[in-house]
């Protein structure tokens, strides 16, 4: 081989290692090259520069393979994200689904973390570590951090090393690598914030830039749609008046009790109530006062009971109350404290007197007095009628059956 053909195979050899050309690749293609230069003493001079010309094909070319691999690799990506994002309607899962593609396109992720941004207000959305932890967000966001920055301006904030930059100033030691924030924007509305951490420093490529930008475009999308679908659900299962969750809600919440119960061989209490005294409320100040009154009593309500119960408004005036893995004592200490809640609840009426109203309730205990829930309703709002006719401002247990109350059933229940 003569200094040409060695200056040749040498250039091409150079430019297949700046092109990152993977040693099976490079292997080949040098073989190839190999061949067609060993030919070159039958060339004459003129023609001497024809496998040269050849070489530069064979390099333009695997450069071009290489961008039509990336371009297929990054169409693919882009097919299961859509897939994976519009798969559920929950937020959460969405969210989810965000963070685990984020880790999966850009190599050397440490960990995602996804905000939510409406009103002015960051909130927590999802997080995923290289480890595989959910939902442990790496930090809260701080006023002057990259969150806010990226939510406020609604542009993309790339930190190099997070060692030196203004935003990472006065943090921990271990903050440390580098990171991108992406604005996840509908529209012009930035609706959310994806902050993406490698352990190394330095800036991300054309490619992840490409991806990254893919994803926070159909992420927005899909959390605006699941977010409207929260909505929708929301006012679905939500009384319009009180805000409190309506009788569609309190017959699937009542049948899931049903089914964890018996799975896991626990009893709860289903109680319904009803207001005493408030007919005359509406009789003498109209609806408009009723349902002020209503608003107040039920959302007091609502802020006593623990986060495992459930608190419905049934109709009316009236609501029922779940309580998760209670007896029949733990039922009586949360209906003497309804009594006593009762009393405190100040409301000035359009006289200037004072509302005073009273609450009656039944009490129905799982298996006790029904094991599907629409007799333990029916038992508990047998009980509550029986309160109500005979000693108003009690609640009465439901009897073993759901037939009509006798007068002196709450003496022989007790």
């Amino acid at each position: 081989m003569g200094n040409i053909q060695h200056n040749i195979f040498d250039e091409t050899r150079k430019s297949l290692i700046e092109q990152g050309a993977s040693p099976t690749d490079s292997e080949h293609l040098l073989g190839l090259l190999d061949i067609l230069l060993t030919s070159l003493d039958r060339y004459e001079p003129r023609s001497a520069r024809a496998p040269k010309l050849l070489a530069r094909q064979l390099i333009e070319n695997r450069a071009l393979l290489s961008l039509l691999k990336q371009q297929t690799e990054e169409l693919e990506a882009l097919k299961k994200l859509s897939i994976n994002l519009t798969s559920s309607l929950d937020l959460s899962d969405v969210l989810d689904a965000v963070a685990a593609e984020a880790m999966r396109l850009i190599d050397q992720a440490r960990d995602v973390n996804i905000f939510l941004y409406k009103n002015h207000r960051i909130s927590f959305g999802a997080a995923l570590d290289s480890d595989g932890a959910r939902n442990k967000p790496w930090s809260k966001p701080r006023s002057n951090g990259i969150t806010y920055t990226v939510a406020r301006s609604g542009e993309i904030t790339i930190v190099e090393d997070m060692q030196n930059h203004p935003l990472y100033a006065n943090t921990p030691l271990d903050w440390s690598g580098s990171i991108i924030g992406i604005p996840l924007k509908f529209g012009e509305n930035v609706v959310g914030v994806m902050n993406l951490a490698r352990q190394i420093t330095g800036g991300f490529s054309p490619s992840e830039l490409r991806l990254l930008g893919l994803l926070s475009d159909q992420a927005a999308v899909a959390i605006s749609n699941a977010s409207l679908h929260q909505l929708i659900s929301r006012q679905a299962y939500s009384d319009t008046l009180t805000g409190l969750p309506n009788r569609r809600a309190l017959d699937e919440r009542l049948e899931d009790e049903v089914i964890s119960a018996r799975r896991n061989n626990y009893s709860f209490a289903v109680i319904m109530m009803d207001l005493d005294g408030f007919k005359s409320i509406n009789d003498t100040y109209g609806h408009s006062t009723g349902d002020e009154v209503l608003k107040l009593v039920f959302n007091q309500m609502a802020r006593g009971v623990r986060n495992t119960d459930f608190l419905a408004r049934y109709g009316g005036d009236e609501l029922t109350l779940i309580l998760s893995q209670s007896d029949l004592s733990s039922a009586q200490i949360v209906t003497a404290k309804i009594l006593e809640g009762m009393k405190n609840i100040k409301y000035t009426l359009p006289d200037d007197k004072r509302l005073t109203l009273g609450i009656s309730g039944g009490i129905a205990l799982y298996p006790i007095h029904g094991q599907i829930g629409a007799n333990l309703l029916r038992a508990a709002d047998a009980a509550l009628y029986h309160a109500k006719k005979y000693q108003k401002g009690t609640f009465q247990i439901a009897l073993s059956t759901t037939g009509p109350l006798s007068a002196n059933s709450r003496n022989e229940e007790q």
